[in-house]
């Protein structure tokens, strides 16, 4: 089986942002790859000019949440390092277990790679917010604006690479689920445990991974 792979446009964001963008990007990806059974609802962003969709689905957003909790606690633990979410497509195919393989294994078919550079509000504007309790309304306009923008390009890119990569989607396995399996991987204690996981699961596949950028 080939395995698309999309690595998207790096986002320069502050830490306060973080759940937002990446609650965008999640759901976004989510609901074009989503199997027809949802009840599409917008979301208006607080911190952007921009509004997404999300599939609707309880379980879809707890999962997403929780994982965004993590990687966040991941975040605190680790500053001042830039930062990759996985979010994995697969299907199951059952094999006969051996000695050195589980009975089940998970062939994966599309993988995002959402990438994330977490910044810290420069000392010269803390010390000011802390003295003065306000920041350079100006200096954020311009910051909150470029990240808007990257952010748009994102979602555009998602939407072009759903509309051009359509031939390695596997045939829909249940017509009563809202989504093919899927995972999401963070960063763990171990800078490398996710770099692992993502070779363990490259390794799952059949084919080599194409990609685009």
């Amino acid at each position: 089986m080939n395995c698309e792979v999309c690595q998207l446009k790096e986002l320069e964001v502050q830490s306060f942002e973080i759940r937002e963008v990446l609650r965008c990007i999640l759901h976004t990806i989510m609901f074009h790859r989503a199997l027809g059974l949802v009840r599409p609802r917008d979301v208006d962003l607080q911190l952007f000019d921009i509004t997404y969709v999300q599939c609707g689905d309880v379980e879809i957003e707890r999962k997403i949440d929780e994982k965004i909790d993590q990687f966040i606690s991941w975040v605190e633990k680790h500053p001042h390092k830039k930062s990759q979410i996985c979010l994995s497509f697969y299907e199951v195919k059952n094999n006969k277990a051996t000695w050195f393989s589980n009975k089940v294994e998970r062939l994966y078919w599309e993988q995002w790679y959402i990438n994330l550079n977490v910044v810290q509000r420069p000392k010269s504007q803390s010390v000011k917010s802390h003295l003065s309790k306000v920041v350079d309304p100006g200096e954020e306009s311009t910051r909150r604006a470029a990240v808007e923008g990257s952010l748009r390009d994102v979602l555009f890119h998602i939407i072009r690479f759903v509309n051009e990569k359509k031939d390695h989607i596997p045939p829909i396995p249940n017509r009563e689920v809202i989504s093919f399996p899927y995972d999401i991987t963070i960063p763990s204690s171990s800078d490398n445990t996710f770099g692992m996981d993502m070779l363990k699961r490259m390794l799952q596949t059949s084919g080599h991974p194409s990609m685009i950028s």
